[in-house]
Formats: C-alpha cells, sequence, structure tokens
C-alpha cells in the first residue's frame, strides 16, 4: 500500500490545478482508503492523505474485424442474393421514405451476400451492422437469405 498526500488549495489562483491533479489520480489509482482534514491558517487548505494501490495497466483484448465483402467477391448465385437484398432495400426505402443507404449499403450488401448469416444475430459480424440495423431490419434479411 502506498501512500500519497494532495494539498487543495482554496484560492481561485491554485483551487482548479489543484483539484484537477487529485482527479486525475483517483482515476489512475485504486484506493484503499482516505483521510481528510481542514486546515486553517493564513492559507487554509485541504489535506487529502491517500492510501492506494496503482491500477495495472490493462491491454484491451482487439476487437475482431468485422465481415466486409465487394461485388467482385461474388459468385452467381451470390450475385442473385444481392438482387434480391437490393429490390428489399429499395421497397423498405420506399415505405419509410428514406435513402436507399440508410437501408443499408451497396457494401453492407455484399457482404450479406457473401456471408450468409443463418441467424440475426450474426449480422453483427457484417461491417456497418450493429444493435438498430438487426433490431429494424435483422429477421427480413434472414428471411430473404433462407428464401433464395
Amino acid at each position: 500500500m502506498k501512500v500519497q498526500i494532495f494539498k487543495i488549495r482554496l484560492s481561485d489562483e491554485f483551487i482548479y490545478a489543484d483539484q484537477k491533479a487529485l482527479d486525475r489520480f483517483l482515476q489512475e489509482n485504486n484506493i484503499l482508503k482516505y483521510e481528510t482534514a481542514f486546515v486553517k491558517d493564513e492559507d487554509s487548505y485541504w489535506s487529502v492523505v491517500l492510501y492506494f494501490e496503482e491500477l495495472k495497466v490493462q491491454i484491451n483484448e482487439p476487437k475482431p474485424e468485422k465481415y466486409s465483402a465487394t461485388q467482385e467477391d461474388l459468385s452467381q448465385d451470390e450475385v442473385k442474393i444481392m438482387d434480391s437484398l437490393k429490390l428489399w432495400r429499395s421497397e423498405k426505402a420506399r415505405e419509410k421514405s428514406l435513402p436507399v443507404y440508410l437501408i443499408a449499403t451497396n457494401k453492407e450488401l455484399f457482404s450479406i451476400a457473401k456471408y450468409k448469416p443463418a441467424k440475426k444475430e450474426e449480422l453483427l459480424d457484417i461491417k456497418g451492422f450493429g444493435k438498430y440495423k438487426i433490431e429494424n431490419y435483422g429477421e427480413e434479411i434472414i428471411e430473404i437469405l433462407e428464401t433464395v
């Protein structure tokens, strides 16, 4: 266990910088115990004593790369899927009065045609597909893939 002492001076000249240093320290360390005291003399201030452990730096696992394909990657069967997906997208865009690219971009449709997800959740592996698109369009896309 380590100890760090902070002096938080109350004058406008120092309080912001002193508080910022304390805040940064609190974010970067695991505080086990603390003590505070108000010191009243010609320069009144708060004394803050922190007993802490340094946080170990955690290396985040890299996110898995999302699947992405281009038109050149598609086989004849996948082109048929792509055509069905484009037709669906056009109808959906007209129905919602939105531009087609807000429903799904061509690149997203290429990737779906190539990857052929079997479940809605697998659409998360497609670059550009998140929770919103999956909730709103996921089931319809899977149905298209099952029927083509």
